[in-house]
């Protein structure tokens, strides 16, 4: 990794970039789901099989407005129409085959298994004003960054929309019948920053998204401006998204300001480098009108120098931004590790200096294999 400032341009040894996955492997699909289907789609989904379309709007508000997984209380149903329209429209999806929890049980990271035993990861956390989900959008992931758990174990397979949006129905579940501390609760922000690139799967985030954010009973009914949507740097994808004109939040993770030490921490750089990837994000904060959020992990020695925070806070400032730094959550047996303290505090002050907004980010769960796709890789092993 480079740890000095990029030589002049033209004198770099020319790199071989890393293997990037952005189609999955061909797989079986997941049973369809009412949450893969928009309001119109249940209603044809109803009819087609020889009932009244109404029932589509009693399913869904049940599901998503009324949080219920057991169709015993489903009780507006006929037990006979119940028992088709549960095994066709909510067929169960995921299984949760391990829990963790800590900060005194307001942090539940939890590992779920879908129906063809594929595992993937989501994590609630509550705080005294909000409670986040933090969801998987695919099994893995092809982006190949070498200080990530999940990049290192590969891509399995995308994840639907319906079971990326139970990820958040679960936790929907679990504060309103108060299984987290603090009481009953909903969620209130969602930010698709686990397992998975959400680009790279991109037809069912932008699925999920609206299911989470259509007023209920059609979805969630979670406003879009507390929604968090995260990518390496899928240019084409990040145009893309612009042009959905939603108000959701994009969040760049850069965690390097020059292409340089980015084609190594990043490989999705040799395809895209760091001045298209940051051009991409501010047209998406002029159409949107959102604060785009640059994801920052400090690892230490290697991209945590003051001159490259002076680089970092030149290449943003005058933007609608804000940087997250991230203290590195390292992964057993990795060479990569957190930033020094004194040298997180520099580089906070160096972006400070430049006018650049900038949070280091409260990095719960450690002691549960906090890291993205650290608990699904151990409970795997």
């Amino acid at each position: 990794m480079s740890t000095t400032q990029p030589a002049a341009a033209g004198t770099a040894p020319k790199k071989t970039p890393a293997k990037l996955v952005f189609a999955a492997p061909r797989r079986g699909k997941p049973p369809r789901h009412l949450a893969d289907l928009t309001t119109a789609e249940r209603r044809d989904a109803v009819a087609e099989l020889g009932e009244k379309p109404f029932r589509a709007d009693q399913l869904s508000r049940h599901y998503f407005a009324r949080l219920v997984d057991d169709p015993a209380k489903m009780t507006d149903l006929p037990a006979a129409v119940r028992e088709r329209l549960v095994s066709e429209l909510l067929p169960s999806l995921l299984t949760p085959v391990r829990e963790l929890d800590c900060d005194g049980g307001t942090t539940l990271k939890t590992v779920w298994k879908a129906f063809d035993g594929v595992l993937f990861e989501s994590v609630l956390m509550r705080y005294p004003d909000r409670a986040t989900m933090c969801v998987s959008s695919q099994a893995g992931c092809g982006m190949n960054c070498p200080f990530c758990a999940t990049g290192q174990a590969g891509l399995t397979r995308n994840l639907s929309t319906a079971e990326i949006v139970e990820q958040v129905a679960a936790g929907a579940r679990a504060l309103a019948r108060g299984r987290i501390p603090g009481g009953t609760g909903r969620v209130s922000n969602i930010v698709f920053m686990g397992m998975g690139e959400p680009l790279a799967n991109y037809k069912a985030v932008i699925g999920a998204v609206r299911r989470i954010t259509d007023p209920a009973p059609a979805g969630l009914g979670i406003s879009q401006r507390s929604v968090t949507v995260s990518t390496v740097g899928l240019v084409p994808a990040i145009e893309k998204l612009a042009a959905e004109d939603m108000s959701v939040r994009l969040a760049v993770s850069l965690h390097a300001p020059d292409d340089e030490l980015r084609d190594d921490l990043v490989p999705i750089n040799n395809r895209w480098k760091v001045s298209e990837v940051l051009e991409a994000a501010w047209a998406y904060a002029d159409r949107s009108g959102r604060r785009v959020s640059i994801e920052y992990a400090l690892i230490k020695d290697v991209n945590d120098q003051g001159w490259r925070a002076d680089l970092l806070g030149r290449l943003l400032r005058g933007n609608l931004v804000h940087v997250n730094l991230i203290p590195l959550n390292p992964t057993p047996g990795s060479k990569w590790t957190a930033s020094r303290p004194e040298d997180e505090r520099e580089f906070v002050r160096r972006l400070e200096a430049h006018g650049v907004p900038v949070t280091v980010r409260d990095t719960r769960g450690r002691e549960i294999d906090g890291a993205c796709g650290q608990l699904a890789a151990s409970t795997r092993d």
